[in-house]
């Protein structure tokens, strides 16, 4: 379900990060090559990017398939960014929405993506939502998992966790309720990079001091893209990435 990458390192054109390489997001929207569950990732895309000097993130989105879409391509030619997130939507059952439910989602500094699904929904939503406080349910800007998943990781950060507390802690607390969920998170402020790889493939690639990048899959055949563990956590800037295992919940 999905596929989506953050990208920090030197300005470049948003379209040689995920148009340009031979596997990239662009082609993964119709031909993932490690893609688990799905096979066409073509219910939405959205890009989000940092322009410089600039703490608020800019947004495109739209509810059909990347390839699909020419203002896309005009825009990936010519932005430059130095940070950004972008994926590619397939849907989960039950889910609508469109374009409102497509990654990234965003709010203040932050930019955020789901890949994976939370199982039994909607049927979970009551005990997931049961510590959020009625104003952020209505703001939820989508009727997706995905979107609630925002909301309780959202809520963490405004209570002033750390990017990697907040992830670690929303996918234990659904996993306690939601045991099969595949909850592959994915945030960015625009100089850190957090995810967590939880029952689907995520990868980075780092060059120290130049580039990180953190996928669901790698983009091209640089041998130098290392696998991340199924539950754990990913840390990284542009100098350095940190992995720590996660624990599974109390049931």
């Amino acid at each position: 379900m999905c596929r989506h990458l953050a990208y920090l390192g030197p300005e470049v054109p948003i379209g040689e990060i995920i148009m340009e390489p031979q596997h990239g997001l662009y082609r993964q929207s119709w031909a993932p090559r490690r893609q688990r569950y799905g096979t066409v990732n073509a219910d939405g895309f959205g890009i989000g990017w940092y322009a410089p000097g600039d703490p608020t993130p800019a947004r495109y989105r739209r509810g059909g398939p990347l390839w699909g879409d020419p203002s896309a391509a005009d825009l990936a030619r010519v932005v430059r960014t130095g940070a950004l997130l972008a994926a590619v939507r397939d849907a989960t059952e039950g889910s609508a929405d469109a374009e409102a439910a497509s990654a990234p989602f965003a709010a203040g500094p932050w930019l955020f993506s789901h890949n994976g699904a939370v199982k039994g929904w909607p049927g979970v939503v009551g005990p997931l939502a049961a510590g959020l406080p009625a104003a952020e349910l209505l703001s939820l800007e989508a009727r997706c998992d995905s979107a609630l998943v925002w909301a309780l990781v959202l809520h963490r950060l405004r209570a002033g966790d750390e990017l990697g507390q907040a992830l670690a802690d929303t996918v234990t607390d659904v996993a306690a309720l939601s045991p099969a969920s595949r909850l592959n998170l994915l945030l960015t402020d625009g100089d850190t990079v957090t995810a967590t790889a939880w029952g689907d493939t995520l990868w980075y690639l780092a060059e120290p001091g130049r580039r990180t990048v953190v996928a669901s899959e790698p983009y091209d055949d640089d041998p130098h893209w290392t696998e991340v563990p199924d539950r754990t956590l990913l840390a990284a800037t542009r100098d350095d990435v940190l992995l720590t295992p996660l624990k599974e919940p109390c049931l």
